[in-house]
C-alpha cells in the first residue's frame, strides 16, 4: 500500500514539477512524513533525493524544448550553494518537532503567495518571446559594468532559496521562478525550465552536507518515489508549452493550502 501511495505522490510531484518548475517539492515532505511513514529528518533528507533527480531529469527535458537559459541557471544555483550548506547544518540543530512546524508555516506562506499572484496576474500569456541573452548583470569587457540593484536582488533571493533547500529538504522552485520573472526578466516558461537547473544544484548541495549527519530515509520507499516523480517530470516539461499551466497552477494552489492547514494543524500543537 505504501509503495501504491508513493507511486501516485511521486506522478502527481513530478507533474508540478516539470510543468511549472517548481511547486511539487513542497509536498515530498509531508508525503513521507505522514503516508508514508518517516520521521522529519529522515523525510527532510529524503525529499532533497526525490526533488534533486526529478528536477534534473525534468531540466534535461527542458533543455531539449529550448526552454532552459543554461548559463543563468548554473550561476543563480552555484550563488545559492553557501545558503544550501548553511541550511543543511542549521537543520541539525534543531528538533524534529520545530523542523516541521517550521515547514508547515512556511507551505501557508507558499500556498498564500501563489494564491496572491494568480488573483493579481491572471490566466496571462505561455507564449513568450525568447528573451535576449545580451543583457548581463555583470560584465568584464570591454569594461567593467554591474547592474548592481538586480545583482543584490539575486544574490539575495539565491542564498534564501539555498538556505530553505538545506533546511526544509524543499527545491525552492516556488521562490526560484519568481526570482527568475523579477530579477532576470525571463519569460514564464524559461524561468520554469531554468529553475529545474537551479533546484538541482541546491538539492545535491544540502544532500552532500546532509550525508555525514547519520540521518538515513526509508530507501526503498524514497527510490519508489523518486522513480515515478522523475518519470512525469518529463512529461511534464514536454507538455509544458501544451498545458492549460494556469488551471494546473490553481489546483495545485488548492492542493498547497490544503495540505499547509494539515500539516501545521499537527505540527504547531506539538510545539505548545
Amino acid at each position: 500500500m505504501s509503495l501504491a501511495l508513493a507511486v501516485a505522490a511521486g506522478a502527481l510531484i513530478g507533474l508540478s514539477l516539470g510543468a511549472l518548475g517548481g511547486g511539487g517539492s513542497i509536498l515530498a515532505v509531508p508525503v513521507l512524513v505522514y503516508l508514508l511513514g518517516q520521521s522529519p529528518a529522515q523525510a527532510t533528507t529524503g525529499s532533497l533525493v526525490v526533488v534533486g533527480v526529478t528536477s534534473l531529469a525534468g531540466a534535461v527535458t527542458a533543455h531539449r524544448a529550448g526552454h532552459v537559459l543554461l548559463g543563468r541557471g548554473v550561476v543563480f544555483g552555484l550563488v545559492a550553494t553557501l545558503g544550501a550548506v548553511l541550511g543543511a547544518q542549521a537543520s541539525t540543530r534543531v528538533s524534529e518537532d520545530v523542523l516541521l512546524a517550521a515547514f508547515g508555516l512556511l507551505m501557508l506562506v507558499v500556498g498564500g503567495v501563489m494564491a496572491t499572484r494568480q488573483l493579481r496576474h491572471g490566466r496571462g500569456g505561455t507564449h513568450a518571446a525568447r528573451p535576449a541573452l545580451d543583457d548581463p548583470i555583470i560584465t568584464f569587457h570591454p569594461t567593467f559594468a554591474c547592474q548592481c540593484p538586480r545583482a543584490l536582488k539575486v544574490l539575495l533571493t539565491a542564498t534564501v532559496v539555498g538556505a530553505l533547500t538545506g533546511f526544509l529538504g524543499v527545491g525552492g522552485g516556488f521562490l526560484v521562478v519568481p526570482a527568475l520573472l523579477l530579477a532576470l526578466a525571463l519569460p514564464m516558461r524559461y524561468a520554469a525550465g531554468t529553475s529545474l537547473v537551479v533546484i538541482t544544484i541546491t538539492s545535491a548541495t544540502a544532500l552532500a552536507v546532509r550525508a555525514g549527519t547519520g540521518v538515513s530515509p526509508d530507501w526503498p520507499v524514497v527510490l519508489v518515489l523518486t522513480a515515478a516523480s522523475a518519470l512525469t517530470a518529463v512529461a511534464g516539461a514536454r507538455l509544458a508549452s501544451r498545458l492549460d499551466t494556469a488551471r494546473l497552477q490553481t489546483a495545485f494552489t488548492v492542493l498547497v493550502l490544503t495540505v499547509a492547514v494539515y500539516t501545521a494543524a499537527r505540527a504547531v500543537p506539538a510545539l505548545l
